[in-house]
């Protein structure tokens, strides 16, 4: 049976023929606005640090890094999110060096707004860079995350962050209430404008890895597990309530992570809530592509676009992404 013949107008290949055609019935595109770069700071001049669990990722000194977000402003990046790797001698059990007044990320967020005061920082909210046990947050006597003793803390790193000038915190730590907390802490301050992204569905995944290696907490980590603060990959509908609390106590933007993987939950989230839903396309994500690449295995380029728009069809607003300077370039080229 000649299929076609009951059905002679209907060809959905003719708008498949050719590139503009199908540019012009592109139902999602990808844009450098949809690309939030996070960078890897270390202490230091002239530093610019491969990490091997990230190909083509770096750790970078202060200084070095003001010469890539000059090219990366030129690509026309908006944005970045700032994750220190501190000396471990400067680390305790309680991440007292997240609130230095002259802690490492405090000086890179006042160095590089006043050499780019537009250009958007976004500044993490958690404790596991600065610990010596790697949690996010502070430990009782009985090795668990204190969930109110953490935010206590948290709520002064974020005022701290917000006098140097970060325009979004991002509190990834996932304990509760303390996106209410930090609220009330910031416009108490006078940082009535200061963003909060929440990290609202953050899973207990196995796709951090890298990003512990890069800020230098996975080894403090060791066989410890975060799957008393992070969500369950299991669950979906949890997600739903978290954001509904988030929002509830103030978040602007929400935050799911992974983002590959929980496609499905970015979807949920923004078919329900009238939020902008941000996603974070992990390391252990993108170093997957970049491996799978060195074998010979897919065309990197074309595989982080198809990546990305995934992500972007799911609901996602913006995307953190270790590849944002690399599509970026491939964006302009087109």
């Amino acid at each position: 049976m000649n299929y076609l013949a009951s059905f002679p107008n209907t060809r959905l290949r003719r708008l498949r023929q050719s590139y503009p055609i199908r540019n012009l019935v592109r139902e999602t595109n990808l844009s450098v606005n949809d690309l939030i770069w996070p960078v890897f700071i270390i202490d230091g001049k002239n530093e610019k640090q491969p990490i091997p669990s990230m190909p083509g990722t770096f750790r970078y000194s202060i200084d070095t890094l003001l010469q890539e977000l000059n090219e990366a402003i030129d690509l026309g990046i908006n944005a970045i999110a700032l994750f220190p790797n501190i000396d471990p001698s400067l680390k305790d059990e309680n991440g007292l060096e997240a609130i230095n007044q002259n802690t490492l990320v405090v000086r890179a967020v006042e160095i590089i707004k006043n050499h780019f005061p537009e250009l958007v920082v976004i500044c993490d909210i958690a404790l596991d860079p600065y610990t010596t046990h790697g949690h996010d947050g502070i430990l009782n006597d009985r090795g668990e995350v204190d969930n109110d003793k953490t935010i206590e803390i948290l709520c002064r790193q974020a005022i701290l962050l917000a006098e140097a000038g970060c325009d979004i915190v991002a509190p990834s730590d996932m304990m509760d209430g303390r996106i209410g907390t930090i609220r009330e802490s910031l416009d108490y301050n006078g940082f009535l404008n200061t963003v909060i992204l929440s990290y609202a569905a953050k899973y207990a995944s196995s796709f951090y890895s890298a990003f512990r290696d890069a800020v230098g907490s996975g080894k403090n980590l060791g066989k410890s597990t975060k799957e008393t603060y992070q969500m369950d990959p299991a669950n979906s509908k949890e997600a739903l309530r978290e954001v509904a609390l988030d929002i509830q106590e103030g978040a602007d933007i929400v935050m799911v992570k992974p983002a590959v993987h929980y496609l499905d939950i970015i979807k949920s989230i923004s078919d329900n809530f009238p939020i902008p839903v941000f996603a974070y396309h992990v390391s252990s994500e993108y170093a997957l592509l970049k491996l799978a690449s060195a074998h010979g295995l897919i065309n990197y380029d074309n595989a982080i676009f198809e990546t990305l728009i995934s992500i972007k069809r799911a609901g996602a607003k913006s995307i953190f992404t270790y590849a944002a300077k690399e599509v970026a370039y491939l964006l302009k080229s087109y």
